[in-house]
């Protein structure tokens, strides 16, 4: 295996995302293939007694187990460092084993979390629970407030976890304000960036030292494969992330990471006819649905930190239709619409956050989030956006509103 395209980080760096998130990172084998090749195996076999040693003792280059590496997973990684901007990207089996591996990598007993409060279920069970059970302390603030990340910070603080915009209540988290008070207390901010990807907002640029994904999301866009994905720094990587990874075993399959490599491939395209429709979704709905919060509008509560740290107002809102029987009946009197827990995919899809993605979060930490019995998280896909929006109105009166 190896890289007979000629295109080098040099070159990759200078092109454009759209260019990037087909192009970088492609390797090709004495074959010639134009599309990325699966090296669907486990090991690997070597010329020498002599190769093998070299390469588990890294002074030789190749790979060694797929477990630690593997050719489609690396382009996958590859590309994904580029197009975040990152020295370094490592691909997981899901979105949480990327934010698990993201947090514990790096901590230890004694060490202090902040993070904000507003979070993806699973991810407030790493606050509430996991790192608990670990001695690892850890506080929740809100996250919009960076004076209580402020007085939340103290000398034993390791890092920062934060997911903005949230889900599903969209909280916008001032990535630059939360990365200076990090900094100065020598603590690393870790940045769950799915809702916005890398073509929306860059963390890294924002002051961020490690961001993570589930590329099950809009990476994939189809909803076919999970994945995961963490980019950092090649210091981070060497002396925490690649240790852990090594030997905890959470590995991307080579099919999905070929799989999450097509979906790359289409993402600038997707993305952008994505926040298209919900743009348009928005503006129809707006006045129609109960407490619309979508970070695109001019009366969202953090519109100006929303425009200046995201190219677009993305793909996802939510609103509340003020009880679980008003929720439900809004669901299912869907007809195009399908009622799904996932987020990013090319169809749209609606929940009901507080019997799915939040179901786990004790109800009175659900209440002081905002996720309430009425609320609706809608993700925009690629269909016709008047279809849609004739759609979730007609749901809208089925539900009362």
């Amino acid at each position: 295996m190896k890289n007979t395209t000629g295109f080098n980080r040099q070159i990759t760096q200078r092109w454009r995302p759209a260019t990037q998130a087909v192009r970088a990172g492609t390797w090709r084998s004495d074959f010639g293939e134009t599309s990325e090749a699966i090296f669907m195996t486990s090991g690997f076999a070597y010329d020498s007694a002599e190769e093998v040693a070299g390469r588990f003792e890294g002074v030789r280059p190749g790979f060694t187990y797929t477990r630690q590496g593997n050719p489609t997973v690396a382009m996958f990684e590859e590309r994904m460092a580029i197009l975040e901007g990152a020295d370094i990207a490592r691909a997981t089996a899901t979105g949480m084993a990327a934010m698990t591996a993201a947090l514990l990598c790096a901590l230890k007993a004694g060490d202090h979390v902040v993070a904000s409060r507003a979070l993806f279920g699973s991810c407030r069970w790493l606050m509430d629970t996991l790192l608990p059970r670990y001695g690892i302390a850890t506080t929740t603030v809100d996250g919009r407030d960076l004076d209580a990340w402020r007085a939340a910070i103290r000398p034993e603080t390791r890092m920062c976890f934060l997911e903005t915009p949230a889900n599903p209540t969209l909280d916008v988290v001032d990535i630059a304000g939360v990365s200076a008070l990090a900094k100065a207390a020598g603590a690393f901010v870790v940045v769950d960036n799915v809702f916005a990807t890398p073509l929306l907002q860059r963390p890294l640029e924002l002051g961020a030292d490690i961001v993570a994904y589930s590329a099950t999301k809009h990476i994939d866009g189809q909803g076919r494969a999970m994945g995961g994905v963490i980019c950092c720094s090649q210091q981070f990587h060497d002396e925490h992330l690649f240790p852990f990874l090594r030997h905890t075993g959470g590995a991307l399959s080579p099919f999905n990471a070929w799989v999450l490599l097509k979906g790359l491939e289409t993402l600038e395209l997707r993305l952008h006819r994505m926040c298209d429709n919900a743009d348009a979704v928005v503006a129809a709905l707006a006045g129609r649905a109960p407490g619309l919060r979508f970070p695109g509008l001019p009366d969202f509560p953090q519109y100006a930190l929303a425009k200046a740290q995201m190219a677009r107002g993305g793909t996802i809102f939510c609103f509340d239709l003020g009880s679980r029987d008003r929720a439900f009946a809004f669901l299912n009197a869907l007809e195009l619409v399908d009622i799904s827990n996932n987020i990013g995919d090319s169809r749209s899809l609606a929940t009901h956050p507080e019997t799915t993605t939040h179901k786990a979060v004790p109800p009175e930490l659900r209440a002081g989030l905002g996720i309430t019995p009425g609320l609706i998280r809608v993700s925009i896909g690629l269909e016709d956006p008047q279809d849609l929006t004739e759609d979730l109105d007609r749901a809208l009166r089925a539900a009362g509103a």
